[in-house]
């Protein structure tokens, strides 16, 4: 069994829709090896249904050559929250698991060899982390305020975190990971 990794590109007042905004700070060595560390013990992929569509064109157009993400994205088996998809055709090892379902996921978690990436997904990742599935939740902040657009943390939510770690990145990007609060 291994843990629920979730990484959110994530502006100072939480927005994490689209995130256009991180163009104007160039992606870092330290970032990259940041990712790859998320991502280095992690077996599988869980996306909601917006953002694997999103990602898939992308991914699966890109070469080794171009990206060394590409190998962990195209060949890891990604399974995909979705009440509306019928189908997961266009990216490989994609598989339909079905509408959000908290049981699922578990068993999901305890039935992989390895730890699941999660990037993006908005929705998927704050029902994940208001049912306590997020082990570790890795917020590259960006110091840009929107003050609209989609929030991690819509108000109202309540969420107690622990600060399991943090970086500064050369391009003005702060790396924060949390954790479950314990009791």
């Amino acid at each position: 069994m291994g843990a629920i990794k979730v990484h959110e590109f994530i502006t100072l007042d939480g927005c994490i829709g689209a995130p256009m905004w991180t163009f104007e700070y160039p992606f870092t060595d330290e970032m990259m090896a940041s990712l790859a560390a998320i991502t280095g013990s992690a077996s599988a992929i869980l996306l909601g249904r917006t953002t694997w569509v999103e990602m898939g064109p992308a991914w699966s157009a890109r070469s080794d050559a171009d990206d060394p993400g590409v190998p962990f994205f195209n060949n890891s088996p990604k399974h995909v929250v979705s009440g509306s998809l019928t189908s997961s055709e266009g990216w490989d090892n994609s598989h339909l698991i079905g509408a959000y379902d908290v049981d699922t996921l578990r068993g999901l978690k305890a039935d992989t060899d390895g730890d699941i990436y999660v990037s993006g997904s908005g929705t998927l990742v704050r029902a994940m982390l208001a049912d306590g599935l997020v082990d570790e939740l890795h917020l590259f902040v960006y110091p840009v305020a929107l003050g609209t657009g989609p929030k991690l943390f819509p108000e109202g939510t309540e969420n107690a975190l622990n600060l399991l770690g943090c970086e500064a990145y050369t391009n003005q990007v702060v790396h924060l990971t949390y954790g479950p609060r314990s009791a």
